[in-house]
């Protein structure tokens, strides 16, 4: 196992340094937000690719959930990239650093190298889950539990990225609030369904063995509070108020990141 993990983050290594000659060719890194989706389902897949012994169904059904995320994920960052341009939050931070003729250097460094170790580090319920679920292990309780939650998960982000696609894309809504659809019971939505898509695919890798979920655990955590409390759910949140009149309004009745109905008065 150690030596597919190691296959895995040769793979990965390999894949960032590529795109990152990509983004310095291009002058921008934005897509990098796609590749972090797509990324954790190339792993899963070279996961399964060599699982000791051959894999299991519940190597499959781990497999199918993080490829399947990955895949709508990542074309859907891909896609929204490709129609808005430079991500204003990279512009940002590499700012100085293009101003000095040094954006390639601090692209790897601050970017792509960050982001090779961290999605590594999230997608381990996946790559474990999968090596360690050889033929002919049955699914078990917790497979079934996991992939559950992760159908919520997904419905959510999948359904939440949709409306705020559709809102953004009306000109009639801007400086408005979306607070309609699945935007009326949690601030985030897609967030929400993220964090619950990560935590199914760790319930479902749990199911292999007490080692594989207390050696993942670190994804779904890491994922949760990078959304909660990191770069997801504070930075997007941040400024709103002031660019979106009703937003404030809106705090104070919605919930931040799991769903339950408004409050009302």
């Amino acid at each position: 196992m150690a030596e597919a993990l190691l296959v895995n983050l040769v793979v990965l290594v390999l894949g960032m340094l590529a795109l990152w000659r990509v983004a310095v060719r291009i002058d921008d890194v934005s897509f990098i937000d796609a590749v972090w989706g797509g990324g954790m389902g190339v792993l899963a897949l070279v996961s399964w690719l060599h699982v000791p012994g051959g894999p299991g169904v519940r190597a499959h059904l781990i497999a199918a959930m993080a490829a399947i995320w990955a895949a709508r994920l990542a074309w859907h960052l891909y896609t929204r990239w490709r129609a808005n341009g430079e991500d204003p939050r990279y512009a940002r931070i590499l700012g100085k650093a293009r101003a000095r003729g040094q954006y390639g250097s601090a692209a790897l460094k601050v970017v792509f190298a960050p982001q090779a170790v961290l999605l590594f580090l999230t997608c381990l319920p996946a790559q474990l889950g999968v090596l360690a679920s050889t033929a002919p292990a049955p699914l078990g309780p917790l497979a079934v539990a996991g992939a559950a939650v992760w159908l919520v998960g997904i419905l959510f982000e999948a359904v939440g990225d949709e409306q705020l696609k559709r809102f953004l894309a009306d000109p009639a809504s801007k400086g408005k609030v979306l607070d309609t659809g699945l935007w009326r019971f949690t601030r985030h939505p897609n967030y929400f369904g993220d964090a619950c898509v990560w935590w199914g695919i760790w319930l479902a890798a749990a199911d292999a063995g007490l080692w594989v979920a207390l050696a993942s655990l670190v994804g779904p955590v890491f994922l949760t509070f990078t959304l909660t409390r990191w770069s997801g759910k504070p930075l997007l949140e941040r400024g709103m108020a002031e660019r979106r009149p009703g937003y404030a309004e809106y705090v104070r009745r919605t919930s931040g990141f799991v769903p339950w109905w408004p409050k009302s008065g």
